[in-house]
């Protein structure tokens, strides 16, 4: 398999050891592969933070997919930052900068492919879903309990995700949510979404992403509705 079959090339080179990403990558992989706006990807953000999902998507393409993989994520990761990645992981690695800081721990266990197909496919599936996020999932998670985001500093961090196959033969690969939840405590939210991973409509998989949601307050569906359209409207503006 040529690493070249990856479509996560065209958004940075993942043949080094050692990687780093401009702001362009960066934003270019979140709005043209996540369909995700926001604003702490956009080239010019101050806090301009690289995607998760990209990083995730990269350890797939180089170290291979294994049936069961768990992501924890420990901070942000700026342009221009070399992360070194592994070629394969035997149980867990840790991505660290030239600071030898983590920014993100990943734990395999089970089989292992490097199937370009089911990498290809898996890694669409989820980056599309994880992208949509915000709105699609998170605005009726907090009206479901009475909370929001601060519409000036809206804070959602990629704490974690996990993956949990029972195949890696797959060719094709959807993604279906099963279920949400959210756990408040004072301006502190947990929200956990989790998933199913389907092949031609037969589960293969299933799957859980963790955010914390920071600085909460009293749901203002008004303030709600304005932070949507303006995400919308910053969708419309790129593709126009």
């Amino acid at each position: 398999m040529s690493i070249k079959e990856m479509f996560i090339e065209n958004y940075c080179p993942i043949s080094a050891d050692r990687i780093s990403f401009t702001r362009q990558q960066g934003s270019d992989f979140a709005k043209q592969v996540a369909d995700d706006f926001n604003p702490l990807h956009n080239i010019d953000a101050k806090r301009f933070c690289v995607p998760g999902d990209l990083l995730f998507s990269i350890i797939i393409a180089k170290s291979g997919l294994h049936k069961n993989m768990t992501f924890d994520f420990s901070g942000m990761v700026s342009d221009d930052v070399h992360l070194t990645f592994p070629q394969e992981i035997d149980e867990s690695f840790d991505i660290k900068d030239d600071k030898d800081k983590t920014c993100l721990s990943v734990h395999v266990s089970g089989d292992k492919t490097h199937e370009s197909v089911l990498i290809n496919a898996l890694t669409k599936a989820y980056v599309d879903f994880s992208g949509h996020t915000f709105p699609d999932i998170l605005v009726k998670l907090m009206a479901d309990n009475s909370v929001m985001i601060n519409p000036a500093r809206p804070m959602v961090m990629y704490q974690s995700m996990s993956i949990d196959l029972h195949t890696l033969t797959a060719e094709t690969v959807t993604l279906k949510l099963a279920k949400t939840s959210l756990s408040i405590e004072g301006k502190r939210g947990d929200a956990w979404l989790e998933f199913d991973l389907l092949s031609n409509d037969k589960v293969i998989g299933h799957g859980k992403k963790h955010m914390l949601l920071s600085g909460l307050r009293t749901y203002e569906q008004e303030t709600i509705d304005a932070m949507v359209n303006q995400y919308r409207d910053s969708k419309k503006n790129y593709q126009a």
